[in-house]
């Protein structure tokens, strides 16, 4: 899977980021894996917590923000103002497609 110069390798387990190995932890790892098995639609905070960290913990949307914090400060060139991993208010999140790749 690639977006922009973002390159996910789901077999290898592996991501690379402008050609540059980075280096994420299992939660970044399954929450990014998660997203980009759907690329470029909104994924509900329930959906990932469920599917990330397990049914028991859909309502602890504290874990989300903490882990994407950390994720976008690892693959956005601006973690203050993501273009890859974006929110959706009130909703979830995204993984989206870069535009130049179309």
């Amino acid at each position: 899977m690639r977006t922009g110069a973002l390159s996910l390798d789901l077999d290898k387990r592996t991501v690379t980021l402008g050609g540059q190995e980075v280096r994420l932890t299992p939660i970044e790892y399954k929450m990014l894996a998660t997203l980009a098995r759907h690329l470029g639609k909104v994924l509900t905070h329930k959906q990932l917590l469920t599917e990330v960290w397990g049914p028991s913990y859909s309502d602890q949307s504290h874990y989300l923000r903490v882990h994407m914090a950390q994720l976008r400060r690892k693959i956005e060139a601006d973690p203050a103002r993501p273009r890859l991993l974006t929110t959706e208010p009130g909703v979830g999140y995204r993984l989206r497609e870069d535009p130049n790749d179309a």
